[in-house]
């Protein structure tokens, strides 16, 4: 069992240091990325602070509150961030899928392996600035009594997305274009795992909707946790309790990839589609 280990961990290093050092390279684009995640920020400061000018608290979040609650979010979004459909579906409509299949080890861990080295290479380039800007510029401290908790979480976070943009690259074994499916899944999926605001802000019954949805536990969840509470709709867990559901969640997302996978790889016809 050791020694399988060690192979496995040999061969995600492998993985995760190549795609680490092919980002890297691309000097624009890391620019770019530098820029636009702490802008992102500092945008959303201003507005914020503008919607509590003549209030002091919205939603029973207070201005210090919500400003918490998004830098934890931006962060976390950021780590978990993935672009494993993207990268899928060009496979799968060049046929060039093939050369994957024929490999001993399956495409979608080559794949998590994939953004594990994309994710590190984002956690200097990204997550660190937004977090430095947040606190010596903005004064945001984002503190949690749940540093345990907040780590599994997020790492299940991690897996959450991977798995939830995976399974839409593999829609790409039905739907030749499917850029417009994409693009609404996206922006349904950022939305319902709270990366902008709390869901809480959803109306009661659309709140109870999406606890049974999987995108919560891709942010949401992983932000609530750090912050000490969870709450959504008519369900209010502890955070071992909280974190439990998120990991059963993770499961089952996972096995509903491998099952879409398995008949996506039926009709594939090693030619594109």
């Amino acid at each position: 069992m050791l020694k399988i280990l060690k192979k496995e961990f040999a061969i995600l290093k492998a993985v995760a240091a190549s795609t680490y050092k092919e980002w890297a390279a691309y000097k624009s684009h890391m620019a770019l990325t530098i820029l636009i995640a702490p802008l992102g920020l500092i945008i959303q400061y201003f507005i914020w602070s503008a919607v509590y000018s003549n209030r002091t608290s919205f939603k029973s979040f207070s201005l210090d509150q919500m400003l918490q609650y998004y830098v934890v979010s931006a962060m976390i979004g950021l780590i978990v961030f993935d672009f494993a459909e993207w990268n899928l579906q060009m496979l799968i409509h060049t046929g060039k899928l093939t050369t994957f299949m024929l490999r001993p080890m399956v495409h979608m861990r080559y794949a998590l392996y994939q953004k594990i080295g994309h994710r590190l290479l984002s956690l200097w380039i990204e997550v660190i600035p937004v977090g430095l800007i947040a606190i010596l510029m903005l004064h945001i401290y984002p503190e949690t009594t749940n540093i345990f908790w907040s780590v599994i979480s997020i790492l299940l976070g991690f897996f959450m997305a991977f798995y939830i943009d995976y399974s839409i690259g593999i829609l790409a074994f039905w739907v030749v274009k499917n850029g417009s499916l994409r693009g609404a899944l996206g922006i349904i999926s950022s939305l319902s795992a709270g990366m902008y605001f709390p869901l809480v802000f959803f109306p009661h019954w659309l709140q109870n909707i999406m606890f049974l949805l999987p995108f919560q536990y891709m942010s949401y969840v992983p932000v609530c946790v750090f912050l000490g509470s969870y709450k959504l709709g008519s369900v209010a867990l502890s955070i071992p309790q909280i974190v439990l559901v998120q990991a059963i969640a993770v499961l089952l997302m996972y096995l509903v990839s491998k099952i879409l996978w398995y008949f996506g790889c039926k009709k594939y016809m090693g030619v594109g589609v």
